[in-house]
């Protein structure tokens, strides 16, 4: 089985080596550990984890909310939110980012262990609903479906459309639905045909007329 690939996004260097340290006893794969925003997004874009750990505060222009929002925008990895920010302020900016989990550095081991798992678990079942909503849209985008009742012509078969005009039935099969049609006989009207070509090519000799 692959361990799960983490980027933790912490500008302490000693708090960044314990949690590489304790994420690997874990079984995790730390793929990356990096201090800014900006570096956090390229290697997201190159390495493209399975989690990012991040935290709020950090070196650099963009913080860590801003990182989040738009890693969020440009990629699908799912961020946890490591931080000592505990301020209800904070928190709700932090929370608009859509955030897979929020966890205060105070947190223990095992509840830092129970909530990745949690955030891995909801990103795997978030895909698979995204990818059944995709076929489902691809599905529905390839239907159109006749329904109600249809005037049709009991002499010629042409179908009158909601606008008075009357159609050929391939015609407004074709232009109501995803059907295609390729044209020839059925047994009866092959042999009728059969019938009637032959006896015209009779009239055509008992008329002297080559047929």
């Amino acid at each position: 089985m692959v361990a799960p690939r983490i980027l933790i996004v912490e500008d302490d260097g000693l708090i960044a080596s314990d949690l590489k340290k304790n994420l690997e006893s874990f079984g995790y794969e730390i793929c990356d550990t990096v201090s800014s925003g900006e570096a956090a997004i390229e290697r997201v874009a190159a390495k493209k984890p399975d989690l990012a750990l991040m935290d709020i505060m950090l070196s650099g222009a963009l913080d860590g909310i801003r990182t989040a929002e738009i890693i969020k925008n440009r990629f699908t990895t799912p961020i946890i939110y490591l931080t000592a920010c505990s301020e209800e302020k904070i928190f709700q900016e932090a929370k608009i980012t859509e955030p897979y989990g929020y966890v205060l550095k105070s947190c223990n081991n095992r509840e830092l262990h129970i909530a990745i798992e949690v955030a891995l678990y909801k990103r795997k079942a978030d895909d698979e609903k995204n990818k059944l909503i995709s076929e489902l849209q691809q599905a529905l985008a390839t239907i159109k479906q006749l329904h109600g009742i249809l005037p049709i012509c009991s002499s010629c078969k042409k179908i009158r459309d909601d606008k008075g005009s009357w159609k050929q039935l391939e015609v407004y099969i074709s232009e109501h639905s995803e059907a295609d049609f390729s044209h020839g006989y059925c047994p009866e009207c092959g042999t009728k045909a059969l019938e009637e070509f032959n006896a015209f090519k009779k009239s055509r000799k008992k008329d002297g007329k080559n047929p």
